[in-house]
């Protein structure tokens, strides 16, 4: 059978920013006979995430992803359905998904690498398998609970950056749930904003790219930060760390505005915001999903509980076509999306 799928083109030049033409599409041929503990998969949404611009690089300089290699099937999260099995654990119609999902439009996949899925848990909603009640919800839940030390009760305000994507609009929601009394989230654009406050429920949102933020965050957390949930790191997080309360408590979760730089991860901190880690006593340690998978099943229960209660709102930006695949990644890294950036690939 004839397949399309997208391949590494080229990695990025020299100022690091990925273009859509790093990315190739491909027609292929599939062939339809399994080995035993294959499966025939039909793509039905890929998921691009910022942790893939490190994939791009030859070396991803951290140990749990690998890069991707040039003029090889690009891969990441999906969902898809079996349409052919000769795997015990997989049966024709199942539904399914994987970290390590080839960008093509049907794969074959060994079927010991797939998650069966309930649809009912998203209410038919497959693609937030990839987001609220996926990895990314995941990254959001148990970063606030392993690392944020949220007390209900303890009067705590949280900040969250990059809070308008994928997993800042998650974490925000959950902050809120857990007893945070202010939760401010920065983002980048007035609509972001907007979407922040009037459909997820933050108390406050500021757009850096238009307002001062120093001044801000002074604003909007009168008491001071106590969480800091951070997915940007760079100048925003040097200045929310400087408004942190003493023995505050940062989520190193991602650093989105590092991640065409040539830096190691996660990048250096300056002298000055060293001190002022020590000096209030702020920890700040990164915090890795995959160093907590043992909490991961009751985790998705709990998330898909609360979204299918309305607990949680979940915004996603979806783009149609495997073609719009390097468009869709590009725009994702510029801050293109609101929530979670889904490519629909079939129905």
């Amino acid at each position: 059978m004839k397949v399309q799928r997208i391949v590494l083109n080229s990695r990025p030049g020299n100022n690091g920013a990925p273009v859509p033409a790093n990315f190739r599409l491909e027609e292929t041929t599939l062939a339809r006979d399994l080995k035993d503990g294959e499966v025939l998969v039909r793509t039905l949404c890929l998921s691009v995430d910022p942790y893939m611009r490190c994939r791009m690089n030859e070396d991803t300089g951290v140990d749990y992803v690998t890069p991707w290699q040039l003029s090889e099937c690009v891969d990441g999260g999906g969902v898809g359905v079996v349409e052919s099995s000769r795997c015990s654990a997989c049966s024709e119609g199942d539904v399914v998904t994987s970290f390590n999902w080839p960008w093509q439009t049907n794969a074959v996949m060994t079927g010991s690498v797939l998650q069966k899925v309930d649809p009912q848990l998203v209410d038919g909603r497959l693609s937030y398998f990839l987001g609220a009640v996926g990895i990314t919800g995941l990254t959001a839940l148990l970063g606030i609970r392993e690392k944020g030390n949220v007390t209900k009760g303890a009067n705590q305000t949280m900040v969250v950056s990059g809070a308008a994507g994928a997993c800042g609009s998650i974490a925000g929601q959950i902050g809120r749930l857990d007893g945070c009394v202010r939760v401010v989230g920065i983002c980048g654009s007035d609509e972001k904003c907007r979407a922040l406050v009037d459909n997820l429920g933050f108390s406050a949102a500021i757009n850096y790219r238009q307002e001062d933020v120093p001044s801000r965050l002074k604003e909007c957390c009168p008491d001071g930060i106590d969480v800091y949930f951070d997915n940007v790191g760079g100048a925003i997080s040097d200045t929310v760390i400087t408004q942190m309360n003493s023995d505050s408590h940062v989520i190193l979760c991602g650093q989105i505005s590092q991640y065409n730089k040539d830096v190691p991860y996660p990048p250096p901190l300056s002298d000055e915001i060293k001190e002022t880690l020590r000096r209030k006593n702020i920890t700040r340690e990164r915090f890795t999903v995959l160093n907590y998978m043992n909490k991961a099943e009751a985790a998705l229960c709990e998330l898909s509980q609360r979204v299918q209660s309305g607990q949680i709102n979940v915004l996603e930006t979806v783009v149609n076509g495997i073609e719009n695949m390097g468009d869709a990644f590009c725009s994702m890294m510029t801050g293109g999306n609101i929530g979670k950036q889904i490519i629909k690939i079939s129905e």
